[in-house]
């Protein structure tokens, strides 16, 4: 990789990491309504794997879209005009925190129902397939979603009709509050390809040259016609589920264990170790990004709501 490029996977993920730490504090001031749900310390995953897509690669994830809408080349100001429900934001204004989208850039939005997405992926490279385009599909989703039908019925179909669909599960071991191993039969969710037959990689999720090197991998693969295959990224969170989340579930000691193991942390030091980037040019674009996300917190707090009318407006599309 270009210089470039590693500094623009670097300045991503520190503005998604302070764009959610800013949206952690407009939540508590009453400015965000409704739910948030954070990607803090699962930066590595999106960037890494949505880095090594191209431009007609479709991206469909859950309702924790912060993060990979950024990645997918929205910008910071869309999404926090978005996230304070301004009529500047990418889902003008009506969609929120869960629903971030841009079909232009090829990102299939933000979903609210555990999994419910995962179907929708599996329709969207059927018709790729149909019309013999050599896209792929990254379809993202959490541990808690390998346990209801919709994963099930999704992976079966792909795999039958042989689409060109990259699942992958952001393993950050809990579903809400559940550990992975009450919920699931089998914690290692890679096995769960097994069942369909479905080739399967775990990745350390922290990593996001280890998540770069192994989306690039199995996306050529797919896209040469390899059909549809699992990643399981290994992650954590390190807030809770969503901002009324009060963490019963999990020792404070686990979470500062796993802060400790940072993944912009790790990327500084990969950077450094390898001479790529020295401390100051890396906090050059630690400055950047500040400055992107306040723009962004400026722009939408100075942005419109959206009028009453609108309410009514992008339901049905006229064929």
């Amino acid at each position: 990789m270009e210089k470039d490029e590693y500094f623009r996977m670097y300045r991503e993920m520190v503005v998604i990491r302070r764009l959610e730490e800013r949206s952690a504090e407009l939540y508590q001031q009453g400015k965000i309504g409704g739910f948030l749900h954070l990607y803090i310390g699962q930066e590595a995953v999106s960037t890494g794997l949505i880095s090594a897509r191209k431009p007609q690669d479709r991206v469909i994830t859950a309702y924790r879209d912060h993060g990979v809408a950024i990645n997918c080349g929205l910008s910071a100001r869309e999404v926090m005009a978005e996230l304070l429900g301004k009529a500047t934001g990418c889902s003008k204004g009506k969609g929120g925190s869960m629903h971030l989208a841009d079909v232009t850039k090829n990102f299939w939005g933000g979903h609210a129902i555990v999994g419910a997405h995962l179907p929708i992926a599996t329709g969207l490279a059927l018709g790729d397939a149909y019309k013999g385009e050599k896209n792929v599909t990254i379809c993202m989703f959490g541990d808690g979603a390998t346990n209801i039908g919709f994963f099930h019925e999704a992976l079966n179909m792909s795999k039958i009709w042989n689409l060109p669909v990259l699942w992958v599960c952001e393993n950050n071991q809990y579903g809400m509050g559940t550990a992975v191993e009450r919920a699931s039969a089998v914690s290692e969710i890679i096995q769960k390809a097994q069942a369909y037959a479905m080739p399967s990689r775990r990745v350390d999720g922290m990593d996001v040259m280890a998540m770069r090197q192994a989306a690039e991998e199995m996306i050529e693969a797919i896209r040469n016609g390899a059909g549809p295959m699992l990643m399981e990224a290994m992650t954590y969170r390190f807030r809770g589920h969503s901002m009324g989340d009060p963490e019963r579930y999990r020792k404070p000691e686990e979470v500062h264990r796993y802060q400790e193991n940072d993944p912009i942390g790790i990327f500084r030091k990969y950077l450094q170790e390898n001479g790529i980037a020295t401390e100051e040019e890396l906090n050059q674009l630690d400055d950047e990004a500040e400055a992107i996300v306040e723009d962004a917190v400026q722009f939408a707090e100075a942005s419109p709501e959206p009028q009453p009318h609108e309410l009514f407006e992008h339901i049905y599309v006229e064929a």
